[in-house]
């Protein structure tokens, strides 16, 4: 018995990883907003009844999506900044490479960025499932942040925030377990939103005929990020 379950998981997984490589394919050729579950059907040759036993919906099928791009595009930040140990390299070093990590994974795969960090999908509303995965490159970056406080190299940001930032930032520290300052949290936020609004920018073409230079642009760019949370080059 055990045999044959562990035969067919493995058939049911394999059948969903082609569900899900055939929707990525559509969502190349057609975005998010016409994906169709009989499209899909039809191209692996499957009834749609059949296929509705893997993802009973659209929705089912966007999230499984969702999910997947968010955690592939934190997994490449989490290995950009594991490459770059904290017994070797500066803070800035390391929260530069995980930048650039995320920056080689979404312009390796612009669609699935699209489909994340894009126009939302209309009639999709996302389920907090994705709000873990979502989080991953934010948290790669407070880790960051986080060990070079630890280490006692980080400038706290002297300009004084509004109350109603002040208390945003203290639910944040507070729902994730972080002990750092409302303005450094509020910072790290506003870091967080730019990197995506440069990777934006870039993947959506309104850098076109304005920045050639986009490598050495975004490594500039994220590096003054850096300075703003209070990560300092060492000399």
């Amino acid at each position: 018995m055990t045999a044959i379950r562990g035969a067919r998981e493995r058939a049911r997984s394999e059948i969903t990883e082609a569900i899900k490589a055939e929707a990525r394919a559509q969502l190349a050729a057609e975005g998010a907003a016409k994906l169709s579950l009989r499209a899909v059907a039809r191209e692996l040759g499957m009834a749609s009844s059949a296929l509705y036993r893997y993802f009973p919906s659209r929705d089912d099928l966007l999230t499984a999506l969702i999910v997947d791009a968010y955690n592939a595009i934190g997994a490449a930040a989490e290995r950009a900044r594991d490459r770059h140990g904290a017994a070797t390299t500066s803070p800035v070093d390391r929260w530069t490479a995980i930048c650039t990590g995320v920056r080689a994974w979404a312009l390796a795969h612009p669609h699935e960025y699209a489909l994340i960090y894009g126009s939302p999908v209309p009639g999709y509303r996302a389920p907090r499932t994705t709000t873990e995965p979502a989080a991953r490159v934010g948290l790669a970056l407070i880790g960051v942040v986080r060990e070079a406080h630890a280490a006692g190299a980080l400038k706290e940001p002297a300009e004084p925030l509004p109350d109603p930032v002040v208390a945003d930032a203290l639910a944040l520290g507070a729902e994730h377990g972080v002990e750092l300052s409302p303005a450094v949290l509020a910072r790290l936020v506003g870091a967080w939103a730019q990197l995506f609004g440069l990777l934006s920018f870039e993947l959506f073409g309104q850098f076109q005929n304005v920045i050639e230079a986009r490598a050495e642009f975004f490594e500039q760019a994220v590096l003054q990020l850096a300075r703003s949370v209070g990560l300092t080059t060492p000399r």
